[in-house]
């Protein structure tokens, strides 16, 4: 069995970008090989994070997003040097899962050393701030807040999810805080309280669960022992009570938000 046999689903194979559409498979060997000749460090968020120029052979120049470990600020309630790690392995869950909501991330060597390397798409000039007018979006949104539930996202911040310039698609960034063993979610996606998830979304969790020997093999060089159990363990609990949970504004909002 391979990765992609564990792919729930094939829609969203292609990132529609500025020349037209890529094929994801195409957008990660360029992010993985190709020379990053420029890079800027971009002036907000409390980790060293850069803006890279990649030129690969034969096709126009692509702009990421670098995060290089070295950069990471240490964190009293995250092991140090980890965060790298957590963004790759929130790609690597939501592309098993087949949910494309996470832009095309490598984790490779930078100017700066080893660290992740995120395909940047280009927000829409209206952001995307909750569900006022955008019905449309809800279960892009459903389908986000269900996986920061699943991965323990404590920083799912009103910036971190946008629609994209190109394919009018709502994108998720920053995953960097996710994968804890204790409780730490931290969003602003509240729209959802109490409402019953469900069946389209809870199938890609169904489907995780049977092939989790797999998909242990995909996370277990980014996560630990532990933190993957209660990955587990949050899955089978919305397979077994499918609703989101009614938060708390003292505990359950991100910091900075």
């Amino acid at each position: 069995m391979t990765e992609h046999s564990l792919h729930h689903r094939r829609d969203g194979q292609s990132v529609l970008m500025k020349h037209g559409p890529v094929h994801r498979r195409q957008i990660l060997r360029w992010l993985a090989d190709a020379p990053i000749t420029d890079c800027q460090l971009l002036p907000w968020g409390s980790n060293y994070t850069f803006a890279v120029m990649l030129e690969p052979a034969g096709a126009e120049p692509l702009v990421a997003v670098y995060k290089p470990r070295r950069g990471e600020v240490p964190l009293w309630d995250f092991p140090s040097g980890t965060l790298y790690k957590r963004e790759y392995a929130s790609y690597v869950l939501s592309r098993a899962m087949g949910w494309y909501f996470i832009p095309p991330t490598v984790i490779r060597d930078g100017p700066h050393g080893i660290g992740t390397i995120q395909l940047y798409i280009e927000p829409d000039e209206m952001p995307l701030r909750g569900l006022a007018g955008q019905r449309c979006r809800e279960q892009e949104l459903r389908q986000i807040a269900l996986f920061d539930l699943i991965t323990n996202n404590a920083d799912r911040k009103a910036s971190h999810y946008f629609i994209g310039r190109y394919d009018r698609r709502v994108w998720g960034i920053d995953h960097g805080l996710t994968f804890h063993v204790d409780p730490k979610l931290r969003t602003v996606l509240w729209d959802f309280c109490g409402e019953i998830i469900g069946p389209e979304l809870l199938a890609p969790l169904r489907h995780a669960l049977r092939h989790r020997t797999l998909l242990e093999r995909l996370l277990r060089p980014y996560l630990a022992s532990a933190e993957l159990e209660r990955l587990w363990q949050r899955i089978r609990n919305v397979c077994d009570r499918p609703i989101f949970p009614l938060l708390n504004p003292r505990r359950n909002i991100p910091y900075g938000w």
